[in-house]
């Protein structure tokens, strides 16, 4: 751990590691931090200490039992003040667990609680206890607390992002009211959000619709800075990621419609049947991705073209209907990510493109600079698309990001990650430079959390296992709010709620469930199932006109093959004996209601850990 330098001055800040050694007589602890660095901590009379804790859960304080708690080998994080003798205070300590080796994450119901009062604390913000909900009523900006702001577009993206947290809590929990709620989206953005090109046979999503006065006026194109008065790809994929996850759910042939021919204005209008791939934006008028108006976004390619379809709806889609030329379009995209995202002259991914596929390093805000958080994401996603279509290349490449991302994007004496960072060093420099800041958001935890979560899971590695382990407590310990409910968008480095303009928000543009969400429920899928061999109930809901072939695939998520099995199915509270345990498919029978189906899947093997 770096000394405070010689100038007269203290500042707090936060040291997270291993006791080695707890010198009880001198008030002193020994840390080890995640990159093997040495830190001694002076226990102060006003040093508090507790344990981590879940959204809904109360304080726990542990300050009294700390002879019994500091032993050898368990994470604890602590923050206090540097004085300039180099010295090191300790205010606050944070157990992850309540045992060295223990975390509280693992726990095997944490990641399922913790989603089901994220969807509380959304349900209430926007629709308070409002029974049926209107969505009427849902605002995009939310403040702190959830008080709604006068901003008065309803995006199109953020309904999507709550109706897939919603109906994510549905599949973990099986609350009737979430996934209300989530039905209740889905319709709304097939009434407003949609537009239905006849002439074309496609479906455009609307940016949203500006709902002052008593008419609602539709807003085609984008209002975000970085796609404005254009149509961005991710904009139309992030329309589906709610209403895809609702269909896994209740098997809507709507949906499924609308799926489609959403599919249909990729193929027609953003595809790249010269160099491969989808561009990232087309122009309103001639729905052209090369022409002038586009500015720097003309013909132009990058993660969210060509990789985000698989985390947004994809694999979703896939996993819902077995259908074959989804997996046909994940294999294709990936093996545009495998050939021309590596950089053999950088550990950071090349993220924007030309058409012809040549690197764009002068885009915009990004230049030649990485966003940890997707670098990490190829790495999950590519593990999930090898479980689909094997491939060694996809497996090499994520391995690759997983082991050289600690070393640039994370924080080794606080954990956490970063955001945005210098691609290449300058002359002298033995690190890579912030570009803005070194604050942490809660969407590039995510990211680090299931990159290697799940890679854990695929390849049994035991240190990133402890990198799932070590982002998962950062986040837990510093991005829920106990007091107001949700995640906070970022943190200081330190831990402490940065709590200014957008970042004072808990919806906007950018934030609206999706990521907390998305982390809950494949938090748990893999945790439980892969890393932990512990059994896992899903519930579905297949509507009377669902699925169909009257057939529920109930497979969690893209899993490497005979890892997981489907064990037991009740359908309304009652067994149901037809079912395939391991392609994991339930044989509906035919009713005139909907059905409410548990499912019970177990690991065909131990867990990895």
């Amino acid at each position: 751990m770096a000394k405070a330098v010689e100038r007269g001055f203290t500042f707090s800040d936060l040291v997270a590691g291993y006791v080695t050694a707890h010198h009880a007589d001198r008030g002193l602890i020994d840390l080890r931090t995640s990159d093997g660095r040495t830190a001694r901590v002076t226990l102060t009379s006003t040093t508090s200490a507790e344990f981590l804790r879940n959204l809904g859960d109360p304080h726990l304080d542990a300050t009294t039992h700390l002879a019994d708690l500091l032993v050898t080998g368990r994470l604890v994080f602590a923050y206090g003040i540097h004085y300039p003798d180099g010295s090191f205070d300790a205010k606050r300590l944070v157990f992850v667990g309540r045992a060295a080796g223990e975390y509280a994450a693992e726990e095997p119901d944490w990641w399922i609680r913790q989603v089901g009062e994220l969807a509380r604390f959304y349900r209430r913000a926007q629709f308070g206890d409002s029974v049926p909900v209107d969505y009427a009523d849902y605002r995009t900006m939310l403040r702190l607390g959830g008080d709604k702001s006068d901003h008065h577009v309803q995006e199109t993206d953020t309904i999507s992002r709550l109706v897939y947290g919603m109906a994510s809590s549905y599949l973990l929990t099986g609350n009737e009211d979430h996934l209300d709620v989530a039905e209740r989206g889905t319709e709304y953005l097939r009434a407003h959000m949609r537009f239905v090109d006849r002439d074309n046979d496609v479906v455009y999503w609307y940016h949203g619709i500006d709902v002052r006065g008593c008419q609602e006026q539709k807003l085609f194109t984008s209002e975000f800075g970085d796609d404005y008065d254009a149509i961005p790809i991710y904009e139309q994929i992030f329309g589906l990621v709610g209403p895809t996850q609702t269909y896994r759910v209740t098997g809507d042939p709507r949906i499924a419609g609308d799926i489609d021919a959403t599919l249909r204005l990729f193929g027609k209008f953003f595809r790249d049947r010269e160099h491969g791939g989808f561009f990232s934006h087309i122009d309103p008028i001639l729905l052209s991705p090369d022409h002038e108006s586009l500015g720097p976004n003309r013909s132009r390619k990058n993660w969210h073209s060509i990789g985000e379809h698989a985390p947004a709806y994809l694999i979703n889609l896939l996993l819902a209907t077995g259908d074959r030329r989804h997996a046909d379009m994940l294999e294709e995209c990936f093996d545009l990510v495998a050939a021309h995202f590596p950089d053999p002259s950088n550990v950071w991914l090349r993220e924007r493109f030309h058409a012809d596929w040549r690197p764009d390093s002068r885009w915009g805000w990004q230049q030649d600079r990485a966003v940890v958080g997707h670098n990490l994401k190829v790495a999950w996603n590519l593990m999930r698309v090898n479980a689909i279509r094997p491939k060694q290349a996809y497996r090499a490449l994520a391995e690759r990001i997983g082991r050289a991302m600690p070393a640039v994007g994370a924080d080794r004496q606080r954990l956490g990650w970063y955001d945005v960072i210098e691609r290449a060093l300058g002359e002298g420099q033995r690190t890579h430079r912030f570009v803005w800041h070194d604050r942490k958001a809660w969407w590039q935890q995510e990211q680090a959390i299931l990159a290697y979560l799940i890679l854990a899971a695929n390849t049994g590695d035991k240190e990133f296992l402890r990198q799932a382990r070590e982002s998962s407590a950062f986040y837990n310990a510093f991005f829920l709010d106990h007091d107001e409910g949700g995640v906070y968008f970022n943190v200081l480095a330190a831990g402490t709620p940065y709590l200014l303009g957008n970042e004072r928000l808990k919806g906007s543009h950018s934030m609206s469930m999706y990521h907390s969400a998305e982390l809950c429920y494949l938090a748990t899928v893999y945790g439980r199932l892969l890393v932990r061999g512990e059994p896992l109930s899903l519930w579905y809901r297949p509507r009377a006109d669902g699925f169909r072939d009257r057939v529920l695939r109930v497979a969690p998520d893209a899993l490497p093959a005979g890892r997981v099995r489907l064990d037991t199915v009740e359908i309304d509270g009652r067994p149901h004996a037809a079912f395939d345990p391991e392609s994991m498919t339930v044989k509906l029978p035919d009713s005139s209601a909907d059905l409410t189906v548990r499912v019970q899947l177990a690991p065909a093997t131990g867990g990895t850990r």
